[in-house]
């Protein structure tokens, strides 16, 4: 029985194929009525109509490319070769699309370009490559950047080459910024050209506040030409930075805690005494009972600042910033006189926050810090981006 539906069904999934096929034709979408026609040849190597549409799609869209490929070669980009070779190569894909099908070998007449591709290919590679050396030339990390892209193109066309593969290599390392990272509080008194260390905090807070720091800009940087090191791995390396970054911590205040007080009366019906005349027959009295609540808001604000300086090897200021952090603070508790039978829940549960203490120092030192670092990241990133 599937069998029998499956034989019904197949010539309906051909019709529906080469409907298909002249619709694509029918919009100008002349490839993918070449390989929808060719799906239908597949499984009826004589249908004529499927034939007509290749015939007819393979011509226009013959015509289309070699009209490409001739405004292409009247203009002077350096990628004209480049867009050609890739013109080229969609005319060979029909090509081989038209060879690989007995049934329209015999009637369509493709050309083989795979002589175009390789003289192209050649052309497109010798235009990247002589950019690329003329690039370098300008001895700028932007021209070495350039270089760097040049040769990339190049090496597309040329994967095997030696020589463009090195000389990719020298582009890049001529275009990449080294950033040296120096310890925070640190004083320009000799490294590299201008100077050395001084001191620098030792508090293993801000140690691992260097060493976030520098891991962020090193592992979360969106630009491949911009490199950051610490100062060891700068010794280590014997590097010559580009750029290096002078951290200094500047106002680090803990802030003390100052308290805003107000008063209020409260009061409440409250049973004040019960009159029993027997076990069943309980009398309540009522009466008002009063009491002044206090609350107490007690905050705190610490604050920190950060100056970052940028200096070229020869010292000269780059780019400078100021990065502050905050840490906030506040806790509220409540004191009363008066009858305590007049308090709200709410007011209860004030009375049990009396003991709430600050943080310690580490944890506010922390919060700033941490505020501070991830305006720094954002920043610093933004900077090494739109410069280099």
């Amino acid at each position: 029985m599937n069998k029998f539906y499956l034989l019904l069904l197949l010539p309906l999934l051909v019709f529906t194929a080469c409907k298909t096929a002249s619709k694509a034709y029918d919009k100008g979408d002349y490839n993918q009525a070449i390989n929808l026609a060719v799906k239908k040849l597949q499984k009826d190597p004589g249908d004529g109509e499927s034939i007509a549409i290749v015939k007819a799609a393979y011509k226009n869209a013959s015509a289309i490319h070699q009209d490409k490929i001739r405004i292409l070669s009247n203009g002077n980009d350096v990628d004209k070769y480049e867009k050609i070779y890739n013109e080229y190569q969609q005319l060979q894909r029909l090509y081989e699309i038209v060879r690989e099908n007995p049934s329209l070998s015999r009637q369509v007449k493709a050309v083989d370009y795979s002589e175009h591709l390789t003289t192209y290919r050649e052309k497109a590679a010798d235009t990247w490559y002589e950019k690329g050396v003329t690039d370098m030339k300008e001895a700028t990390k932007l021209g070495s950047r350039n270089a760097y892209y040049a040769f990339a193109r190049a090496e597309k066309f040329r994967p095997q080459d030696r020589e463009i593969q090195q000389l990719k290599v020298k582009a890049y390392e001529a275009a990449v910024v080294r950033v040296v990272v120096l310890p925070i509080d640190s004083y320009n008194s000799g490294y590299g050209n201008y100077g050395g260390y001084g001191y620098r905090n030792s508090s293993y807070q801000f140690r691992n506040f260097e060493q976030e720091l520098v891991r962020n800009l090193k592992y979360s940087f969106n630009n491949d030409f911009v490199k950051f090191y610490t100062e060891y791995e700068a010794r280590s390396e014997n590097l010559q930075p580009d750029e290096t970054l002078e951290i200094r911590m500047g106002r680090l205040e803990i802030g003390r805690p100052y308290d805003q007080s107000h008063t209020r009366n409260v009061s409440k019906e409250v049973v004040v005494r019960e009159i029993v005349y027997k076990p069943d027959s309980v009398v309540k009295q009522y009466g008002r009972v009063s009491a002044q609540v206090t609350t107490t808001r007690r905050t705190s604000v610490s604050s920190g600042e950060l100056y970052v300086t940028s200096r070229d090897s020869k010292g000269r200021v780059l780019w400078s910033d100021l990065f502050r952090g905050e840490h906030r603070w506040q806790s509220e508790f409540a004191t009363y006189r008066g009858d305590e039978r007049a308090l709200s829940p709410n007011d209860r549960a004030l009375m049990n926050r009396y003991d709430s203490e600050m943080p310690r120092e580490e944890e506010i030192y922390d919060e700033i810090l941490r505020e501070m670092q991830q305006d720094m990241n954002y920043r610093m990133r933004s900077y090494y981006n739109r410069y280099f």
